[in-house]
Order: C-alpha cells, then structure tokens, then sequence
C-alpha cells in the first residue's frame, strides 16, 4: 500500500520531534545523561516557556531541502530546465539569511519566500560549521566535484524530503548530490542517499526491511560505498540480537558522521519498529549527536508508522508543527497550477 499524507506528515513531524528529544543532550556522555534525567535517560521532551520543544538546525534544513525541492519542481514545469540541487542550494543560502548571515550580492534575487516570514526559523540553534562554511564559500560541491573532505551527519541529517517528494529510482542520487553541496566524503552523501532512497521505499509500500535490503543494493552501486554499507549491515545485525541499546549503539559509533548516524538510526528504528517512543528514546540515549540520530529515527519511523502513532504529546509540543505539516502536505501535492503555489514556490 503506497502510504499518503499520514506518512508524509509522520516523516517531517518526527524527525523533528527526535530532533528536539535529542538536542539537550547532544553533547553529553551518557553517563551524564542518566546522571541529569535518571537511569533511563531523557524519556520526553523538554518544554521552553512557550510549551514548546524546541528543534535545531537539523530541522530547519529539512525545512528548506522541502522547500527547495518544491521550487525546482516549479521551475521545471514552468520553464523545462533545471537543476534541482542549485535550487536547494539558493534554499540553503536562504536559510543562512535566518542565522544572522548577510545576503550574497549574486543571489540578490533569492531571498524571497514564505519560509523567511516563519519567525521561528531565525533562531541560531547551533548550525553546523561544515555547513556554514561550505555555503559561505558560494561554492557548490558535487558528488564529481567535493568541496571538502567531510564526512559529517549534516548532509544526511537534512534530506528525508527528497525521499517523499523524488521517484524512488533518482532520489538516491539526487539526496547524495544535494548532500555533496557541503559535505564531500563518499560517507557524507553517500548516507544522505541511502537515507532518501530508504524513506522511498517506505513511501512506495515496502515492509521495513525489505525497504532496507533495497537500500543497501542501490547503495553498493555507488563507489566507495562499502563504510556506510558496513554500518548499515552491522545495524540490522545488532537489531536482531541482544546486546542493550547502549552497548549496540556504541558499537555502531557516536553519529558525529554519516555513517554513523544512520546506522544508529536505522538500528532503533528496526529495533522498536511498532513503537516510535522507544525507538527515539534509544535513539537520542548515547554519547554522541543526539539530535542527528533522533532526527533521522523519527524520519524513518514516522515515514513507517505515519503521524497517528506518535505520542499526540510529542505532536502537539515541538516547534514549528504547523510549517511542518504545511510543507509535508506540500510535497505530497508536488506541484498545482494556480497563483497561490507559484507565490509559495517561486519557480524563476
């Protein structure tokens, strides 16, 4: 059964409900963590003034990949020529407008959008410094042509809505391209790609591990895939066998880098398949990126499980819901012919 608007939602909401779940914590051991919340570690969101859990940068670029991915797509109906990766990168230079950095004098024409009216969106909520400075350098990086040498989890933390909005067959490449924007180690897009196709197979119907064992076929397509196909092989193992969470997850790393992010995601997210709590409880409880192995798991799960089994709390309570659910909404309608989509999503 090819899931709908319940498991679009499910996917953005719950990346960024582990994305909020994990973030206090992110740069915590967890022996400090159960020393803080207790011997289970933090089990629930914690609330600013506001009443609201407040998410990081991971989401806000989940935000602005939906966003420009919807702007592509309108430019190519519209005008037939496009590259969907420039316009995610003018995406991401829009976001750097939102944490405090001036505007680029060759993308004048850029910065526009409902997105850079979202309030919420221009809190700095520690952004990564590859990103930054990958997208500072108005360089774009390519798979073909890296930027860098860095392999960390900000290219695949930010890419589930390339899953839900690409056919299956190109979102594999084209995660992996809009990852290489910033990051240009093969285990920094080549995550990001496993990452997308997984959420398409999950989109299209497939049971969780057969989503997976697809995953890992596209995935050892590509060259210099055998560090992240190791991580994922090594994931599912674990799954299957006995060792606590923590003791697995300190197998499979800290999640600082790509690999090791979606490998301890994809392991939770197996682990407790039919329960979203535990799964991003698990996932946010070890010594490493928190937030990044909460947003991943919640992406997963939530595209697996759809909105109505996250806890109603956790729905309700993180920040920025409602752009959530609009922009999740907007990427299963992929693309309407009226004025309103066209000011939403401008396709020059």
């Amino acid at each position: 059964m090819k899931r709908n608007k319940e498991f679009f939602r499910g996917c953005l909401v719950g990346g960024a409900i582990g994305d909020a779940l994990g973030w206090p914590v992110e740069f915590l051991r967890l022996s400090e963590i159960m020393q803080r919340f207790g011997a289970g570690g933090i089990r629930d969101l914690l609330l600013n003034p506001s009443g609201k859990a407040k998410i990081t940068d991971d989401t806000q670029m989940t935000i602005f990949t939906a966003e420009g991915l919807l702007r592509a797509e309108n430019r190519h109906v519209n005008k037939g020529v496009c590259h969907p990766p420039t316009v995610v990168f003018h995406a991401y230079q829009r976001w750097l407008l939102t944490q405090g950095y001036p505007r680029v004098e060759d993308y004048e024409w850029i910065y526009d959008g409902w997105l850079l009216e979202v309030k919420e969106l221009h809190a700095r909520r520690a952004p990564g410094n590859t990103c930054i400075s990958a997208l500072l350098s108005g360089k774009q990086g390519s798979m073909e042509r890296p930027i860098n040498n860095s392999k960390g989890c900000g290219g695949v933390m930010r890419v589930a809505p390339v899953g839900l909005f690409c056919r299956k067959e190109v979102s594999f490449e084209m995660a992996a391209e809009i990852a290489a924007l910033t990051h240009g180690h093969p285990s920094g897009y080549l995550s990001a790609g496993a990452l997308a196709y997984l959420i398409a197979s999950i989109v299209e119907g497939r049971e969780l591990e057969a989503a997976v064992d697809e995953t890992l076929t596209e995935l050892k397509g590509y060259a210099n895939h055998e560090e992240c196909a190791g991580s994922l092989v090594q994931a599912v193992d674990l799954s299957r066998g006995c060792l606590s969470d923590a003791a697995a997850i300190a197998q499979l790393g800290e999640g600082w880098v790509g690999e090791e992010a979606l490998g301890i995601a994809l392991y939770c997210a197996l682990k407790y398949r039919d329960d979203f709590e535990r799964a991003l409880v698990a996932a946010v409880n070890h010594d490493g990126d928190s937030d990044s192995t909460g947003a991943i798991a919640g992406n997963i799960l939530g595209a697996y499980l759809g909105l109505s089994k996250i806890p109603a709390g956790w729905v309700e309570n993180v920040e920025l819901k409602e752009t959530l659910v609009k922009i999740a909404d907007d990427l299963l309608t992929g693309y309407r012919d009226d004025q309103e989509w066209w000011d939403r999503y401008p396709g020059y």
